[in-house]
């Protein structure tokens, strides 16, 4: 069954899947039997990429059992927009299984990690016709049934306005952060040099600032003493004549006190 092609054995296995979703999910009801815990598959609703460019359709799942590589199967698929058969994007079980034919060939690599119960896939150069829904599928035994995820895919012509104008402020943000971050460098630099040169000013001035302060110190010691000589002199001098005129004062008032007869 499987030597027509890999996307027709992708196919027969997705029947075979959905076969067994409904074979599992009537006997949840029925008493006696043990309930199989479902699948939980998570992704984005909707996702825009520029025509031409790659996009990352992320997918992650959580299980109830232990993941393994052995364990896990993971299976995408493709509804177009208009009307149309449901293809098969990419299928993983223990290693990646990229279409061999179809619009997808060359266009999808693996971008997930099953341990860490991700299993998105990549589109790359993608193209106007990869428009559409596309469905990620993951079952992990014994949990084999669940809802799938499914996100739309929209490709145009240029970034849309609201991713623009995020692109914009993005940009300018970092430009703004990276002036401000200039500026604060700047600034410091600026007030390092000024410090620095404040610093060898007071150290050529220091000499200079002592040898001025120790010279006028000497110039007020000397003033000092001048003035205490000075003053001393005056004090003898004072002294002298003191002793010198005291006699001859003394003689005028005893010639006053006794005239000649």
């Amino acid at each position: 069954m499987c030597r027509r092609s890999l996307a027709t054995c992708f196919s027969y296995l997705n029947a075979l899947f959905k076969m067994c979703n409904c074979a599992l999910v009537a006997p949840l009801f029925v008493p006696g039997v043990l309930r199989v815990s479902g699948m939980e598959v998570f992704t984005s609703s909707e996702v825009e990429a520029v025509n031409g460019t790659d996009v990352r359709l992320k997918c992650t799942f959580k299980s109830e059992h232990p993941v393994s590589q052995s364990s896990a199967v993971v299976s995408w698929n493709f509804r177009p927009l208009a009307q149309g058969a449901e293809e098969s994007v990419f299928y993983y079980q223990e290693k990646a299984y990229p279409p061999t034919e179809g619009r997808f060939k060359g266009h999808v690599a693996w971008s997930g990690d099953i341990l860490r119960q991700d299993a998105s896939i990549v589109l790359k150069d993608v193209l106007f016709a990869f428009n559409g829904t596309y469905t990620c599928q993951v079952r992990n035994l014994p949990d084999v049934h669940g809802i799938n995820g499914e996100v739309v895919l929209k490709v145009l012509n240029k970034a849309s306005v609201s991713e623009m104008g995020l692109l914009a402020a993005a940009i300018g943000g970092a430009i703004v952060v990276g002036l401000l971050l200039l500026a604060v460098f700047l600034v410091v630099r600026h007030c390092r040099r000024n410090n620095m040169e404040d610093l060898e000013q007071d150290e050529r001035e220091m000499p200079e600032t002592r040898e001025l302060r120790e010279g006028a110190l000497q110039s007020k010691a000397i003033q000092e003493n001048e003035l205490k000589f000075n003053l001393m002199q005056e004090k003898e001098l004072q002294a002298r004549k003191t002793r010198h005129d005291g006699p001859i004062l003394l003689n005028c008032v005893i010639s006053l006190s006794y005239p000649p007869s």
